[in-house]
């Protein structure tokens, strides 16, 4: 619980005076005094000097401009910490404040992050990520908010008052549709108007329309053939004009690509830095006329207009920054709070959690994100947090005195593997071209391939750009596993008597692979490997080896000797990251030390870091307790001590929809770029998530059939067997250690239309339940999904306690995006509301008439 901190909301408020005074005013209405003194700014300037400052500098900077006495304006990474600028306190990632369903807490979190930023002199926060989780595999899918539009938008706008009521611009990003990581500088998205208006875009707009968000990102990829920064529908058309956006639309680093493209089709601030819309391109288009000094003075209007609306121009500004602490408790306990409420129990066989400190002896913590802490994944979100807290360490804190806390890592660095030597020798060819064609530029022999896992190296083109390996591998008995690894752009190809095993392109990102095999003892296995390095540094790493040598061999014991297990597996910085796509199926080597520990002990829970679902198969019908973390913060380790021993009961519920199989996901066949192309068909359209698990296989093509040119579901992928599959977990999904029933169903007709109901906790413990409501249009004359979330409330309950809840719903929660008059519509009739505590489970169902 958060009370267990010292000085939480106490000395929250004692903060709040300092900051609050710098609070913008929100409305989306032209404030005569400030649009004065922009004028005034604007007319100060040459037209060279206004096209200098469309450009950033020094990776986090708006350019100085003393002729306007217009000071550097510092920005900083987010959205789980304040990244940029040293050690930060670190959130839940976005993807777990999305599992909260808590509007409240993102408030706080973003109000959290708003005084973290100001006491760095941090004016410009590069979060929320809102874009919608389509597929487990974006390797930035913890940054976001999951599957449903409207949960994401609910979230996002919380987060936006919070940071912005600190005096901090918000910055919503990725727009538009970057629902994955590889080849992002390259891949198209191709999405149909209605996909995108009902799924992609509606968080975005929530943000510009009621989180009045200062400022939007664009996204590397292409939209429909545009890339983002110079999309002229999404940017000028649908944002500025139809949303009536006025803030700063920026570029996502280096994602700009024309200058004059960008400049006329809505871009006005290009980070890091004015590669494109430089003097050196826009000056000359504006003399000839492609740009108009119009279009460069709306630019400057609205970054002068953000930052005097944010007051960031104040002479007192940065005077009231040093008054705030970059460090205290206020914001670690509303991190613990993100932590704790984030967290989703997902499986409890026979009551095993909470576990009873009074019943036992012993307690191993196993796993390879046990120790040290995982706070976040990798990239633009890794924030180097303050003191975090790992499990290990928060169940030895809170058992200490009590029960013994035994810990191993379970299984050993890839990199010490890599480092070790190896069963074979190979011939190291050294190539100056990346075809292998022609005489090597040097030749040697080594015994292992060990780069994997050193310090990086961003410089210019690698010299050797291409190494070949050739040798051969003699094989114990029994199955053998082979690992290989690389970093960044590194591409790569395994063969094993001369078949190719794995392939590692470039745009994909990296994560470790494996290949498992079996060959007879004592025979010869040739090896060759063709490796192209990204950078001046060789970054790959290989092995030969078995599972068993992949394991510490004492954690099994452990495991087996301890009255019960905590097994901590999942994802971390080098395996899920921004600017690559992760693996569906846990890193190397976890499927087999869950099995391995599983087998020493029943009594073990597996506790999950990742940013959405992974491959559960080898050892989930064996698990009796299964907790998804998430990426929880720096206060991770005691959040999930607390949850484990009954301190805390949780309270999430999935924002996304976790699969049984990977080709159970309705973008299994069209997620990555169609071959030959950079193409990316959206084919699912409308159906993701719950909204295509939802659907039978009859409802698809009935839903076609109705109508189908003015729909998606004649695109909707099926799952294996030909039939609508259902997901391992659904949507909405957690569960808790007390019980809840729903009754009492009532609508009011009529606008407003309201859904009451009552919520009673039928249990022995303290709970939270989250109400969730949705709507469905059986009679719609164009394809629609069985039901849509359209609200939910937290109900905080004691045992047998009973509250009455009611939630709005506005027209909108009835209206599809019509394509033929490009807007939204309700076609009136019989519609059905959903009431219950996930897509599935909805007890309550009542029909009424929308006019």
């Amino acid at each position: 619980m958060i009370a267990s901190l010292p000085g939480t909301f106490a000395s929250l408020a004692l903060l709040l005076p300092v900051a609050l005074a710098l609070v913008p005013q929100a409305a989306a209405q032209d404030n005569p005094g400030i649009e004065k003194r922009v004028d005034t700014m604007i007319a100060k300037l040459t037209l060279e000097q206004k096209i200098e400052l469309l450009g950033g500098e020094d990776n986090m900077y708006i350019k100085a401009q003393p002729a306007i006495d217009l000071p550097r304006i510092r920005m900083s990474d987010g959205p789980m910490g304040v990244r940029t600028w040293g050690p930060s306190t670190a959130y839940a990632a976005g993807i777990g404040l999305a599992a909260s369903w808590d509007t409240e807490l993102a408030e706080r979190v973003g109000t959290g992050l708003g005084q973290d930023a100001r006491s760095r002199g941090v004016s410009f926060l590069l979060a929320p990520g809102v874009n919608i989780y389509r597929a487990p595999m974006n390797g930035r899918n913890f940054e976001y908010l999951g599957e449903d539009p409207y949960l994401a938008g609910r979230i996002a706008t919380a987060y936006i008052r919070g940071v912005q009521s600190q005096g901090v611009v918000a910055t919503v990003k990725h727009f538009a549709c970057n629902n994955s990581e590889f080849d992002r500088h390259n891949s198209n998205s191709i999405v149909d108007e209605r996909t995108l208006r009902e799924i992609y875009l509606p968080a975005f707009e929530a943000a510009v329309k009621e989180g009045h968000v200062g400022a939007v990102m664009d996204s590397y990829n292409l939209i429909n053939g545009e890339h983002a920064t110079q999309n002229g529908f999404l940017n000028n058309e649908v944002l500025k004009k139809e949303w009536g956006f006025r803030g700063i639309l920026m570029s996502d680093w280096s994602a700009t690509y024309d200058g004059v493209a960008a400049a006329n089709n809505g871009l006005d601030l290009e980070m890091p830095s004015g590669k494109f819309m430089n003097r050196e391109t826009l000056l000359s288009a504006v003399r000839a006329g492609k740009v108009s000094e119009a279009t460069i003075d709306d630019k400057l209007r609205r970054i002068f207009r953000v930052l005097l609306e944010f007051r960031v121009l104040d002479p007192d500004r940065a005077g009231a920054e040093f008054a705030i602490p970059r460090y205290n408790q206020p914001s670690r306990a509303i991190a613990l709070e993100s932590a704790e409420k984030s967290a989703v129990l997902l499986k409890n066989e026979g009551d095993l959690l909470p576990l009873d400190a009074n019943k036992l002896k012993t307690i191993a913590v196993i796993g390879p994100d046990a120790w040290p802490a995982v706070v976040t994944a990798g990239g633009s979100a890794d924030v180097t947090a303050f003191a975090p807290v790992s499990i290990l360490t928060g169940l030895s804190d809170a058992l200490a005195g009590k029960v013994n806390v035994m810990y191993n890592r379970g299984l050993k660095p890839l990199e010490d593997i890599f480092r070790a030597r190896q069963p074979f020798s190979l011939k190291q060819e050294e190539f100056l071209t990346d075809d292998f064609n022609g005489a090597p530029e040097a030749t040697s022999n080594v015994d292992r391939i060990s780069g994997y896992g050193g310090p990086r190296f961003r410089g210019g083109p690698p010299r050797i750009k291409g190494y070949r390996w050739i040798g051969s591998y003699v094989p114990k008995s029994g199955a053998q596993r082979f690992l290989i690894a690389g970093a960044g752009r590194d591409h790569y190809k395994l063969y094993l008597n001369n078949q190719l095993v794995l392939e590692q392109n470039a745009s994909e990102g990296q994560v470790p692979r494996m290949y498992d095999a079996s060959f007879p003892a004592a025979q010869p296995v040739s090896i060759r490997i063709e490796y192209n390095p990204a950078t001046e540094r060789m970054t790959l790493g290989f092995a030969a080896t078995t599972v068993e040598d992949m394991m510490e061999p004492e954690a099994v014991q452990m495991a087996r000797n301890a009255n019960a297990v905590v097994l901590c597996a999942g994802f971390s910085p080098p395996s899920e990251s921004e600017g690559q796509d992760r693996t569906w199926q846990l890193p190397a080597g976890q499927d087999d030390l869950i099995k391995a520990v599983l087998d020493a002990n029943p009594h073990t829970v597996v506790v999950m870091t990742s940013g959405g679902g992974v491959d559960t198969n080898a050892w989930l019908d064996r698990t009796p307790a299964f907790l998804q973390i998430w990426y929880p913060g720096s206060e991770g380790g005691r959040a999930v001590a607390q949850i484990l021993l009954g301190e805390v009961n949780p309270g999430g519920k999935l924002p996304i929809s976790y699969e049984r199989h990977i080709g159970d996901n309705p973008t299994y066949k069209n997620y990555y770029e169609a071959p030959g192309t950079k193409d990316i068909h959206y084919n699912e359209g409308i159906f993701v998530g719950y909204r295509y698990y939802d659907m039978s296989a009859q409802d698809a093509a009935a839903a076609t059939l109705k109508n189908p040119e003015r729909g998606s579901a004649a695109s909707v992928v099926r799952g294996p067997t030909g039939n609508a599959t259902k997901p391992l977990f659904p949507f909405g999904f957690g569960m808790s250690y007390t019980t809840f029933a729903f009754s009492n169903l009532r609508v009011s007709e009529g606008e407003p239309y309201t859904v009451s109901f009552d919520v009673k906790n039928t249990g022995k413990r303290a709970g939270t339940a989250v109400a969730q409501v949705y709507v469905g249009d059986p009679s719609a004359t164009v394809p629609r999904p069985v039901k849509e979330l359209k609200g939910f409330a937290r109900v905080e309950l004691k045992p047998g306690e009973s509250r009455p809840v009611s939630v709005p719903l506005d027209r909108r929660a009835f209206a599809y995006w019509d394509v033929a008059t490009k807007d939204w519509k309700v076609d009136p009739g019989k519609f059905r509301v959903y009431v219950g505590d996930s897509s599935v489970n909805l007890p309550l169902q009542q029909e009424f008439t929308v006019r």
